[in-house]
């Protein structure tokens, strides 16, 4: 019979049969992510501010928008004391559905505003695909957050996006599986992508979550996207997020994301955690002398 000799003849042909043929079918091609797809450093340039490249860049501002006295006051201190980008959340994903949610297209216009008095560029979280258009006419990078991570539909959708992308990594998420969710968005077409470690659940419960420094090193080696870190959502607590913003320049991060508010004890978000503009212009002062010595290092 024709059929069962074809199938014969394929079964003993020595590219059917041999490891390598089998590796060779089965060999997926290189991530986008990857060093391998690209050997050079990524730099993400959104409006005055550049991520990736060597310099060390700071974001800086509340966890969310609540009116525009505390968007115009955070936004300005973000500026005098160096911040490069300042964050700030419009549309909130809390744990409790009674919790505060953000302002919504109020809260990109307060945005707007600040960039507009400070000349910062903004980053702000956009949750669903529906919304993506209208927080791209806003913002200068758009956020994906950690619950999101895995939402493919979002990140199909911000991969197709005009604007820089912050995806961070999620509070159970793998760096394999992170940065997978980053290659959704690379393959739909946006090369410009920023990583922000932001700590993850284990069974410790001294701090909010546990900030995983050894990540930043292992995607630094891994992919040629820049890579930033948010020790605010990390520990939770103020008293712990200068030190490690301090660790995570030290350790070779592009930059951090920290929060910051004019009152942290009356915010409606994250007060805990939120460093004060003395606070925050500490952090600078540190961060400028630890970059200078880190310009050193690199040139060795």
């Amino acid at each position: 019979m024709p059929g069962i000799s074809k199938m014969v003849s394929a079964v003993e042909s020595p590219e059917a049969v041999t490891a390598e043929a089998v590796a060779r079918r089965l060999k997926p091609q290189a991530m986008l992510v990857s060093r391998e797809a690209k050997s050079s450093d990524t730099v993400v340039r959104a409006g005055s501010a550049v991520v990736g490249g060597g310099a060390f860049t700071v974001i800086a501002g509340p966890c969310s928008v609540e009116n525009a006295e505390q968007m115009v006051c955070t936004a300005r201190f973000a500026q005098k004391y160096g911040a490069s980008i300042i964050r700030g959340g419009a549309y909130k994903p809390r744990t409790s559905p009674y919790s505060f949610q953000g302002l919504g297209e109020e809260g990109l216009e307060l945005l707007a505003q600040a960039r507009r008095l400070t000349g910062l560029p903004v980053v702000t979280e956009v949750m669903d695909t529906a919304d993506v258009d209208l927080v791209e006419s806003y913002a200068d990078i758009l956020q994906v957050g950690a619950r999101n991570v895995q939402n493919f539909c979002l990140l199909k959708r911000v991969g197709q996006a005009r604007k820089p992308v912050l995806l961070k990594r999620g509070l159970m998420t793998t760096i394999k599986e992170f940065l997978m969710a980053a290659e959704y968005i690379l393959a739909g077409g946006n090369d410009q992508v920023i990583l922000c470690e932001r700590g993850i659940r284990t069974f410790e419960t001294a701090t909010r979550n546990t900030l995983d420094l050894s990540a930043v090193c292992v995607l630094k080696e891994s992919t040629h996207l820049p890579v930033v870190v948010d020790p605010s959502h990390a520990v939770g607590n103020r008293r712990y997020v200068k030190p490690l913003a301090r660790a995570s320049l030290a350790v070779g991060a592009d930059g951090i994301m920290v929060e910051m508010h004019c009152s942290p004890d009356n915010a409606m978000c994250d007060g805990d955690q939120s460093l004060t503009p003395a606070d925050f212009k500490e952090l600078m002062a540190d961060i400028n002398s630890m970059s200078a010595l880190r310009s050193n290092w690199l040139a060795c």
